[in-house]
């Protein structure tokens, strides 16, 4: 979700922390010329991400994620004085012992787009997803990649209809046109095979080939309102997942819900946030997410989008049943992982302060920790979102440089050593976590 419109440019390297002496100079150098000393062309050291029942799985082993969102990724990288913030958010999330990150891989017809029209691709554009993902398995990070947005913000469903419209071919001018319009349809698979396989320019690898990607993401919070039967978007979502695995088998697939529960399901009234709104978005977290081509499921968590009068307490302990709630749904109705893919409080709350926002994280944090101890199918969380310094002008109410407030660093970090204490130290953090996981003892 980018819950802001575009953001502005800025100018800056974002370099966060600070380094003297020698190691200044070494870190500068690294920083500005880093590309020229790596080589990409190595054997990725990463495995690729497999599903048995309710876990993922890496090497044999159960795999529990604390990861971020950092959608900005593939933007910052085309240009080179915005490009450094990449490896510097990486480096972060490696030192912080965190493996997944969440970003985009769409940019629609706005500014810096990847899709300039249907089916024309700005290379340099690409070239910087390549650069992303290249520079992610160079850190042992994993990306789960999002293929389009429900939300206007960087093209969109929106600008898909306008294509059509514009083309003449288009049923509507509404948005959910897109769901249903045939030749949308096929603008949209015409990207995911592009993408999909694309060869990356510095690996050599496709990227339907590269474990470096944990999975794809079909669509940014899909909502089809115009049809609050939900049957529309299931059957896109039957369509468009079942297009991706004949063309990609080995990588997870996700819908990229919210988490919402549909007009036919129980839990609309107990779950859901109170009145109709959640149950008629044309969405349904059982129904979307219990296909066989649909690995894992996916849910965000905005109290302050759903609420507006509930003090703190409230709204923690309404996130507590909610995240419970769709956990037990992974275990006992859905039988796969459940990954709460986004998650934030936002700053603009009257009377809002950051350890609130701490309060909220540890709610969800905790659960996932109970869960992977007791091998339930809470898979992961992914904080909305991270930055580094100097990018003021790109966050959102929901932002943090999550190393500028050393209790929230410590949270994090702590769910980390959490579990790896569970399901061991994965090889992608072994360089880190014995320093990390002492120091947060």
């Amino acid at each position: 979700m980018v819950k802001s419109s575009m953001p502005r440019m800025v100018a800056g390297n974002g370099v966060f922390y600070p380094i003297i002496g020698f190691a200044s100079c070494v870190a500068f150098i690294y920083m500005s010329f880093g590309d020229l000393w790596v080589n990409y062309h190595k054997e990725p050291e990463l495995s690729f991400v497999q599903r048995n029942g309710t876990h993922f799985m890496v090497n044999g082993r159960i795999f529990y994620i604390n990861g971020w969102n950092s959608y900005w990724l593939m933007d910052h990288a085309v240009d080179e004085y915005r490009r450094p913030r990449i490896r510097a958010m990486l480096q972060a999330g490696a030192k912080m012992g965190l493996t997944v990150c969440r970003t985009w891989a769409f940019n629609d017809g706005a500014y810096n787009a990847l899709q300039i029209s249907p089916g024309r691709y700005d290379e340099r554009v690409f070239k910087a997803l390549d650069h992303v993902i290249a520079e992610a398995g160079q850190h042992g990070i994993r990306l789960l990649l999002s293929l389009v947005n429900n939300l206007q913000a960087y093209g969109g469903k929106t600008q898909y209809v306008q294509w059509a419209w514009e083309e003449g071919v288009g049923l509507s001018s509404s948005n959910d046109s897109f769901f249903y319009d045939p030749s949308i349809r096929h603008y949209f698979k015409n990207h995911v095979k592009n993408l999909l396989t694309r060869k990356n320019t510095l690996t050599g690898i496709q990227y339907r080939d590269d474990p470096t990607i944990f999975g794809w993401e079909l669509i940014n919070e899909p909502r089809c309102m115009t049809d609050r039967s939900g049957n529309s978007l299931q059957d896109w979502i039957e369509e468009m997942s079942t297009f991706v695995k004949s063309i990609d088998k080995k990588h997870l697939l996700t819908v990229g819900l919210e988490g919402f529960y549909g007009p036919k399901s129980p839990k609309r009234l107990t779950v859901n946030p109170p009145g109709d709104w959640a149950a008629n978005l044309g969405s349904d977290f059982i129904r979307n997410s219990n296909l066989s081509t649909i690995d894992f499921a996916s849910v965000h968590i905005y109290p302050d989008h759903w609420f507006h009068d509930q003090e703190l307490e409230e709204k923690l302990k309404y996130v507590y049943n909610f995240t419970v709630s769709h956990i037990e749904d992974g275990d006992k109705e859905l039988k796969k992982p459940v990954m709460f893919t986004e998650f934030g409080l936002s700053n603009l709350n009257k009377g809002f302060e950051p350890s609130q926002r701490d309060r909220f994280y540890k709610v969800i944090f905790d659960i996932l920790y109970r869960s992977a101890k007791k091998k339930k199918s809470g898979a992961g969380s992914f904080v909305w979102q991270f930055l580094v310094g100097g990018m003021e002008d790109y966050n959102d109410d929901f932002g943090i440089v999550p190393w500028e407030r050393p209790s929230t660093y410590r949270l994090i970090t702590e769910q980390t050593c959490r579990l790896a204490a569970v399901q061991g130290v994965l090889p992608s953090q072994k360089d880190h976590l014995k320093e990390l996981c002492l120091r947060t003892r």
